[in-house]
């Protein structure tokens, strides 16, 4: 894995922001686990818990407060990119403990699912820059896209199972009331090109949470991200996108990769960032912000 390490110096506030519903699981133990390793180094530990209501806001006030020279973030990648942009401003690192359904940008960062790795790495000195994605004033950390996969997760925000089983509960009624293919239009650096396809991805990283590499070439630190245009629901390609060695037939899907594009689709359709349904959409406008964010990673 390709991972930019870097260090830092010692540091002694920490500020943990916990969402306590993602992932539908307790957080008490990994709290109360991090709060003791924390304190036995004799630093001081703050705890916030997101609330679902200006929680960007009451981070950034947490901030204020706090001072911390660390956040730890317990929750998805929708958590994660609501963390992001508290700090957007801030030359302030991270760490991640996934605790979200689908966890897609740990498992690009290789981030363990061990408890004690999880903790080392977090209060660690290692580093990694991620790009930040600006996709119509909106922050993208991981993966977004507009089609198939961001109807599935519309229909999944409204379910009542929640985790990966939920995700697969909902993948046939999409499926089945899904009005694919969809025409896009995307324009890079003055030239136009046309396409049609059952979903078109804007990647910052290689991974889906489902372990699926649909950007097998893209790099999380290399101030580009990548226009991925599937063209049909072929299972077989779509089955191979689990291999670490996949390759891509260029009849299911085309790969563009630039530091700015504009998408125009024919009608709305279903627009995602972050595993986070935001709107059905026709216009998308995507660059690299100016700052990167530091991730801690092993």
């Amino acid at each position: 894995m390709d991972i930019t390490i870097q260090k830092m110096g010692d540091f002694r506030n920490i500020l943990m922001v916990v969402n306590p519903i993602s992932g539908g699981e307790e957080k008490d133990d990994l709290i109360a686990d991090v709060q003791k390793e924390v304190q036995n180094k004799n630093w001081k530990f703050h705890l916030f818990k997101t609330e679902g209501e200006n929680d960007i806001e009451k981070i950034q006030q947490e901030i204020k407060k706090v001072e911390p020279e660390r956040m730890l973030v317990v929750g998805g990648d929708g958590t994660i990119n609501m963390v992001a942009e508290a700090l957007l401003h801030q030359e302030l690192p991270i760490a991640i403990f996934p605790a979200g359904s689908a966890n897609g940008l740990a498992l690009n960062l290789d981030i363990p699912k061990d408890r004690k790795e999880q903790i080392k790495i977090a209060l660690g000195d290692n580093f990694t820059n991620l790009d930040v994605l600006q996709i119509n004033n909106q922050l993208c950390l991981h993966l977004s896209d507009i089609g198939l996969n961001a109807e599935l997760i519309e229909n999944y925000e409204t379910a009542a199972i929640r985790g990966k089983f939920g995700y697969l509960m909902q993948t046939i009624p999409t499926l089945i009331k899904s009005k694919y293919p969809y025409e896009y239009e995307v324009e890079i650096d003055g030239n136009t090109f046309h396409h049609k396809g059952i979903m078109l991805a804007i990647a910052n990283c290689k991974k889906y949470g489902t372990g699926a590499k649909i950007n097998p070439e893209g790099m999380h630190d290399d101030g580009k991200f990548e226009i991925l245009i599937f063209k049909n629901l072929d299972i077989a390609e779509i089955l191979g996108t689990l291999r670490e060695d996949v390759k891509f037939n260029t009849d299911f899907a085309e790969i563009i990769s630039t530091n700015q594009a504009k998408i125009k689709c024919k009608k709305p359709i279903a627009f995602q960032i972050d595993g986070e349904f935001i709107e059905n959409t026709q216009n998308i406008e995507v660059n690299i912000a100016s700052k990167s964010l530091k991730i801690a990673v092993k």
